[in-house]
């Protein structure tokens, strides 16, 4: 198996890119699901939010608020990345379990889908590909207006808490360029599927943990190395 890093910013489309990959029969681990579960109340870091932070960020039901939440965050960067250290940790620990999950089922590839991946960089070392979902400043700014029925003063704030999708766009193996029509961008995630699908890398990332297992590792992969040099 090999992992796929599937990121963007915020209203750049990637939620969109992320479905239509599901409907293609990828299997796509979601970052934002993840972190819903684990600050689910009574969990280790739900403890911490609530202690950092304080009860005003609960809704009446004693879950956390992410709109509340979200406020205090994106203006001020201290308290982003005091949640980040809080929420990221407990979020891979349980994108691992199912990452394994999906090795033990056989599957060849993973997606997974996370906001923050340029951002945090604990995950790139492991990916065999990274996709930005790309649109440019105006269509951004536009859409998280609409969507999230903010003035211009509150999207530009909150698009600015990240990394300027032109820099992430530098860092991908693949770009998925949103700003035109939802055709287009299928057109565009059918060929990244396809490039996927033809990719042979795990043939040899599974041969080398099945050698693991029964103690031939290391002539697996010396012969591996006499093969590809």
């Amino acid at each position: 198996m090999f992992l796929v890093g599937l990121t963007g910013g915020i209203a750049s489309g990637k939620s969109t890119v992320s479905s239509q990959l599901k409907e293609l029969g990828c299997p796509v681990i979601d970052a934002d699901v993840v972190a819903r579960k684990v600050v689910e109340p009574q969990t280790a870091a739900y403890r911490l939010i609530v202690r950092h932070f304080g009860r005003e960020v609960l809704s009446e039901n004693g879950e956390i608020d992410r709109k509340k939440l979200g406020q205090i965050i994106f203006s001020s960067p201290e308290k982003r990345r005091l949640l980040n250290s809080i929420t990221h940790p407990e979020i891979h620990k349980e994108m691992l379990k199912q990452i394994l999950l999906y090795f033990i089922k056989g599957y060849r590839y993973v997606i997974l889908d996370v906001p923050l991946l340029f951002e945090t960089r604990r995950l790139t070392r492991f990916l065999t590909h990274t996709v930005v979902v790309y649109c440019d400043p105006a269509t951004q700014l536009s859409r998280l207006m609409q969507r999230d029925a903010l003035s211009q003063t509150e999207a530009e704030q909150r698009i600015s808490a990240q990394m300027p999708l032109k820099e992430k766009r530098g860092l991908a193996n693949h770009v998925i360029e949103n700003s035109g029509s939802r055709e287009d961008t299928h057109r565009q995630v059918l060929r990244l599927h396809s490039k996927l699908d033809d990719c042979m890398q795990f043939l040899i990332i599974r041969a080398v943990a099945v050698a693991a297992l029964t103690g031939l590792g290391g002539l697996f992969i010396y012969t591996v190395k006499i093969i590809t040099s």
